[in-house]
């Protein structure tokens, strides 16, 4: 369920081709970026490229390396897991707003419809061209909403389920980082009472 998170967001930032670059980037280690570029079968800039604006956001990190024999400096990644999924979390946020902002819409507002066309009007555009359609001359009919409505709710549904669960998962991550954090320091105290 995570990985499908994660490869949402990066389709949200980067596009559908750049997907499969989650399954590289690992959350524990940095990931070198000839590597990525290798696995993924295309070049290093446009891996470059793809890593660079999943950056622009924060949802990935890296590390630099100067090669000793070159002197060229490698950059290895990794995938920052929460704040990726703060970042899905915000996006269905807005989403859902969208969502209810246009039931209420369809829900107070007449809509009318040029069924030759298949152009909408809201009332007010309906009135000012007097309930006729401005490209063809035909009179408007009163559209009904209860069908986009409907399908309205059901993504408005879909969304908050899934809402949920980008929730769970962050509840898991940041449970997952105080469990590390904890056993860090407790390592370090440990190794404080050795001294």
């Amino acid at each position: 369920m995570l990985k499908k998170f994660l490869k949402e967001v990066v389709i949200i930032v980067v596009g559908k081709q750049a997907e499969d670059i989650v399954d590289l980037l690992d959350s524990k280690k940095h990931v070198n970026e000839f590597l990525i570029a290798k696995k993924l079968g295309i070049t290093i800039n446009q891996t470059r490229n793809i890593l660079y604006k999943i950056s622009d956001y924060g949802l990935i990190s890296s590390i630099r390396k100067k090669d000793k024999r070159k002197g060229w400096y490698t950059y290895f990644w990794k995938m920052e897991i929460l704040k990726s999924l703060e970042f899905l979390r915000n996006s269905l946020i807005k989403k859902i707003g969208q969502i209810n902002n246009q039931i209420k819409s369809r829900e107070t507002r007449q809509f009318y419809l040029c069924e030759d066309c298949s152009i909408e009007f809201n009332e007010e555009n309906a009135l000012l061209h007097n309930f006729t359609c401005n490209e063809c001359g035909k009179v408007l009919t009163l559209k009904d909403n209860t069908k986009i409505l409907k399908e309205l709710h059901k993504n408005l549904d879909k969304l908050k389920k899934e809402l949920g669960l980008v929730n769970k998962e962050i509840k898991n991550e940041r449970e997952k980082m105080e469990k590390k954090r904890s056993m860090e320091i407790k390592k370090a105290e440990k190794e404080k009472a050795k001294k």
